[in-house]
């Protein structure tokens, strides 16, 4: 898995730049499937937007956005975002609906099979 930081119009000092790093990669608890993770801070006179872009595969792609005074806020804003959005698309994907597993569900039918 790739994290790539970006910054336009400004520049970030090492100590910002590793915690994102490290705050990014704990998205993998979240989804296995990440593939790459592009963080991009814009800075405009005294403001500061924070985009993630999380690619996923074989998934569609998710996207956060937040602006902020605060270089490291407007990022944990951002990424709390995002942490939602897989949060909830995990939920999604899976079936909540099953009373009883699959695997119990065709022993059942093994067992009352009958013996020719």
């Amino acid at each position: 898995m790739q994290v790539a930081i970006t910054c336009r119009h400004g520049e970030i000092p090492n100590d910002v730049r590793e915690y994102i790093a490290q705050k990014a990669e704990k998205l993998l608890n979240y989804f296995e499937r990440v593939t790459a993770i592009n963080v991009t801070l814009d800075f405009e006179s005294d403001r500061v937007t924070s985009e993630i872009i999380v690619d996923t595969e074989h998934k569609h792609d998710f996207v956060s956005k937040d602006t902020g005074s605060d270089t490291r806020a407007t990022f944990d804003s951002s990424l709390h975002k995002m942490e939602q959005q897989i949060r909830k698309y995990k939920q999604k994907l899976q079936d909540h609906r099953r009373d009883q597993p699959t695997n119990a569900l065709t022993e059942a039918v093994v067992e009352e099979e009958p013996e020719v």
